[in-house]
């Protein structure tokens, strides 16, 4: 057995993970002045998916060629609903220019992380082994540095210090699927006008039985329209066959036909990941996870915290070591409120796994009936407790009773089961 290669260099933070949350908490280092690395299997690899977020959301200093399109953000349930907000889709190869921008002062590895080596030192799969005073990993759904995955996936952990009551593990997780194409603007007509962004259409219009799924169709600023059949949540997530059947039936219903060549989307992660809790590593992005488990969404949140997670390492770093500098960070990372509001959020996505597949278009009915602050709080709004908890009010207040019993059951029992 070969004996594991030092790479000799001591840096101040090593991100693993060259994905937006990696990449933007990189160039926050190097801007504080810390001596950064950031590993990734293939860093120079394109980037697929397609990003969007409410423009109220992203940082005031990201760039304006960042966002590719921004529409008014429209909703459909039972009925139509004007959300309020401006959606934004964000231009990845410009996203990505100017993140890149900020690692000029960053080494950049090729490399595959497969565990922690003892605190401050990350283990690569060809043998290196690299240190840094602060380890973050940033590796997305797969988490790489995260012990419990290494030992036992979805192991089960309680921490009085976390804000969790302890959560049993299921061992499927819940995770949120969809398959999409795009076409061109004109063919999109039928389904999203001009100047709008579709966040959630349930009307069953593939007529096809069984779990719900909705139409998510956002304009990419460059004349063509994502149109994408989504699962929201299940578990496990529902099959891309299964969606690609639905889209097609869907989009057939109101006359539009892709091309053949038509680019195709595909999107599958989880929802319900535990919280990184590996000793010597901060979670960043959706490995912390900053996944929203209500919609998915996670990079705007990443983009903003970017910025307050490298200066709490680089002002501790100096005056409290290592261990003060991850503490600081991982308080701006899960301050006492988001624990709190992800707890709720993880309610209700059980609430939502446990509903009949008839009864979740009324639920989103009343969810997109509330008023705009409640929705706006519970959407975005990661820890303010007060405004989600008087949301999850305002949400029960406007339930009928069988409604409001699917809400309040998941509070009380273990995770819902694994559906066929």
């Amino acid at each position: 057995m070969s004996r594991p290669r030092y790479n000799g260099r001591v840096e101040d933070v090593l991100v693993v993970g060259g994905g937006p949350a990696g990449r933007a908490l990189a160039a926050a280092c190097v801007a504080r002045g810390l001596r950064t690395t950031l590993v990734d299997p293939a860093p120079d690899a394109p980037w697929r998916a397609t990003y969007g977020a409410w423009l109220a959301e992203l940082p005031a200093d990201l760039p304006a060629p960042a966002v590719a399109a921004r529409a008014r953000g429209r909703a459909v349930a039972l009925g139509e609903h004007d959300l309020g907000w401006e959606y934004a889709v964000l231009d990845v190869p410009a996203l990505r220019r100017h993140l890149d921008a900020g690692l000029a002062g960053a080494t950049v590895r090729t490399g595959r992380a497969i565990g922690t080596a003892g605190t401050g030192t990350v283990a690569l799969a060809d043998g290196t082994r690299l240190r840094a005073r602060v380890v973050v990993d940033a590796g997305g759904r797969h988490q790489p540095l995260r012990r419990e995955l290494q030992q036992s996936h979805f192991a089960a952990t309680t921490s009085r210090q976390s804000g969790f009551a302890a959560i049993s593990r299921p061992a499927t997780p819940a995770e949120q699927t969809a398959y999409g194409v795009v076409v061109g603007e004109a063919a999109a007509a039928p389904l999203i006008a001009p100047g709008e962004a579709l966040f959630m259409d349930w009307r069953p219009d593939h007529n096809v039985p069984g779990p719900p799924t909705f139409l998510y169709a956002v304009p990419r600023g460059d004349g063509t329209v994502l149109l994408e059949e989504t699962s929201l949540a299940r578990r496990p997530g529902l099959a891309m066959p299964a969606l690609r059947d639905r889209l097609l039936a869907r989009l057939a219903a109101h006359g539009i036909t892709p091309p053949d060549d038509a680019p195709v989307e595909r999107v599958h992660f989880p929802l319900d990941s535990p919280r990184h809790r590996t000793p010597g590593v901060l979670g960043f992005g959706a490995a912390a996870p900053l996944v929203h488990p209500a919609s998915g969404f996670s990079v705007a949140t990443a983009l903003a915290l970017a910025p307050p997670v490298a200066a709490a390492i680089a002002t501790h770093l100096p005056v409290g070591g290592a261990q003060a500098a991850l503490a600081a960070a991982r308080r701006v990372v899960w301050p006492r409120g988001a624990r709190a509001v992800h707890r709720f959020r993880r309610i209700g996505l059980e609430a939502l796994l446990r509903m009949p597949p008839q009864e979740v278009p009324a639920f989103f009915e009343v969810f997109f009936g509330l008023p705009e602050p409640h929705r706006w709080a519970y959407l975005t709004a990661r820890a303010d407790l007060r405004a989600t908890a008087a949301t999850m009010g305002a949400l029960f207040a406007r339930a009928d009773p069988a409604l409001r019993m699917r809400l309040v059951g998941p509070a009380l029992l273990p995770p819902a089961p694994a559906v066929p």
